[in-house]
């Protein structure tokens, strides 16, 4: 008779983890890759890029595991690695537009309730995914991953006012987009 061990938790695979254990770093690894890997995607500019940002993360969640103290879930704690890491690696790789005139960040058009409803989360993705890099770097932060412009100004070195500007216009630049697709299926639908 076999018997199959029981599929470790993920606190036996930290404890595991930080005693050094390869095995518990690559189950760890297969265990949370796919979920960070969406992190990561939100921040790089193709998959190529959020393949090193989330090898990136990773090295560090294991260099860091040892300042896990328990508190909070863990998952969250290499969430917050990895947004830190795409951000890093973003920084070092390319260039970020630094201001926005604040006369064009509050010209923002209404969006139609309905027409906000109607949009499944796979087009705002996709919408967000085509906002220029530094927009949806501040954009996913703020709005995605609940970073204050305090602390947006301080991970990506940017003033705070310079973060508020960014947002106001990438959610300008959202709405339109939003209006433009009701429009062509409203066209289309007519």
């Amino acid at each position: 008779m076999m018997f199959l061990e029981p599929k470790p938790t993920i606190d036996d695979l930290v404890t595991r983890c930080k005693a050094g254990q390869r095995k518990a770093q690559e189950m760890l690894y297969k265990l949370l890759a796919g979920k960070m890997m969406g992190v990561c995607l939100r921040y790089a500019t193709d998959r190529m890029e959020a393949e090193d940002m989330l090898q990136n993360g990773f090295i560090k969640v294991f260099q860091k595991i040892e300042d896990y103290r328990g508190e909070g879930s863990f998952e969250g704690w290499v969430r917050r690695i990895m947004v830190h890491s795409s951000i890093e690696y973003y920084r070092k790789h390319h260039k970020m537009m630094q201001l926005v005139d604040m006369e064009d960040a509050g010209q923002e058009p209404s969006v139609n309730a309905v027409a906000a409803s109607s949009l499944e989360a796979k087009d705002l993705l996709l919408l967000i995914k085509g906002l220029s890099p530094g927009y949806r770097m501040v954009f996913n932060l703020y709005a995605i991953d609940g970073y204050s412009h305090k602390e947006i100004a301080e991970i990506a070195g940017i003033t705070e006012g310079a973060s508020k500007s960014q947002l106001s216009r990438a959610r300008a630049i959202l709405k339109e987009q939003v209006l433009q697709m009701e429009k062509k299926r409203y066209e289309y639908a007519g």
